[in-house]
């Protein structure tokens, strides 16, 4: 709620945080004179009183000669703001707690399951378009961007606002995958920058070439260009895979199909097909972005959510770089932290 509140009203928060500050104070010192209470919340006394003015005006308290108290509409809004911004520090409670569980520093998690719920899914993506506005500084940025129907919601979600004081280039992370056009990279690269008012430079070659063929295309002028600029992107954006149904959606044989689950393969990023303990049991030949670049690219954003994808998530995660942002969703979240049950 309070996220959503922020968005309509930037500032907002800072606000509220601030106004809260003082009717807990005045709540449990009252009746207290405006310089103990400014020397109590470290503010000017000239800050202070506008505040102090507008919480009057609003008849959430009183002032006399003895000080200022609290009135009865004062603590009954207080102790509602009270919870309210309790449920805000848990729910970054719990982000910091599967942050540490999974060794990098920043999760976002929102509400559902994006195996069931479509409104689900959106806020994912809407939260992800919040989050890249959030970090991306003014100015040139190349966003490297991976495909899929995660990734395809993502660019759905894009706004002109993020354009705004800057100068975008999207680049597809990863050649064609022969699935639906929609979400291969270079569609979702392209769709990306038409709704920003950005570029996009597309990256012609399949994802998946065999090992003689590749690296003859690594040679091709255009195509090692593009891989350059992607290389030096600014920002990385990509979802997690469940191992199996990514190797069926590469056309992968029977034989690997049977490997991949003889060796425990859980989880599909980058072309790399990983086990519970993150380690890679099977690599692809591809062209485009490898997992081992990660640590030189300023911010790299993982998107994945949904129960059944837990077990993914997890396991991809002991291999990126600790500077990853995993946006993801409670249902996620809970099996990630707690076997599925609820948190508490």
């Amino acid at each position: 709620m309070l996220s959503v509140i922020e968005k309509v009203a930037p500032g907002t928060l800072r606000i509220l945080r601030k106004r809260y500050d003082i009717l807990n104070h005045i709540q449990q010192h009252g009746p207290i004179g405006r310089r103990a209470l400014a020397k109590h919340l470290e503010l000017t006394e000239r800050t202070l009183r506008n505040e102090v003015e507008v919480l009057r005006n609003q008849g959430l308290i009183t002032t006399s000669s003895q000080g200022m108290e609290c009135t009865s509409v004062g603590l009954n809004i207080f102790y509602k703001l009270e919870r309210l911004m309790g449920q805000q520090e848990h729910s970054r409670e719990i982000e910091a707690q599967l942050a540490k569980v999974l060794g990098i520093h920043h999760c976002t998690i929102v509400l559902g399951n994006t195996d069931q719920e479509q409104n689900s899914l959106v806020e994912l993506a809407r939260v992800t378009v919040e989050l890249i506005d959030r970090i991306l500084p003014e100015g040139k940025s190349t966003i490297a961007v991976m495909g899929g129907t995660t990734m395809f919601e993502v660019a759905e979600r894009m706004t002109e606002r993020i354009g705004l004081h800057r100068e975008l280039l999207f680049v597809p992370a990863r050649g064609g995958l022969g699935e639906s056009v929609d979400i291969q990279a270079n569609v979702i690269a392209e769709n990306m920058a038409r709704v920003t008012g950005g570029k996009a430079r597309a990256l012609y070659a399949p994802e998946h070439v065999r090992l003689e063929t590749y690296s003859l295309l690594l040679e091709e002028p255009e195509i090692k260009e593009t891989l350059e600029i992607v290389e030096n992107a600014r920002l990385v954006l990509y979802s997690i895979g469940d191992s199996i149904e990514m190797a069926k959606r590469r056309g992968l044989d029977d034989a690997t199909l049977h490997m991949l689950q003889e060796k425990e393969a859980v989880a599909e990023a980058f072309g790399e097909f990983v086990n519970p303990k993150g380690e890679i049991v099977y690599k692809l030949s591809r062209i485009g972005l490898r997992s081992s670049q990660l640590p030189s690219i300023e911010n790299v954003v993982a998107v994945a959510g949904g129960k059944r994808k837990a077990k993914a998530i997890e396991a991809h995660m002991k291999t990126v770089p600790p500077h990853t942002w995993l946006v993801t969703d409670e249902a996620a979240a809970n099996e990630i932290l707690n076997g599925g049950n609820p948190l508490k």
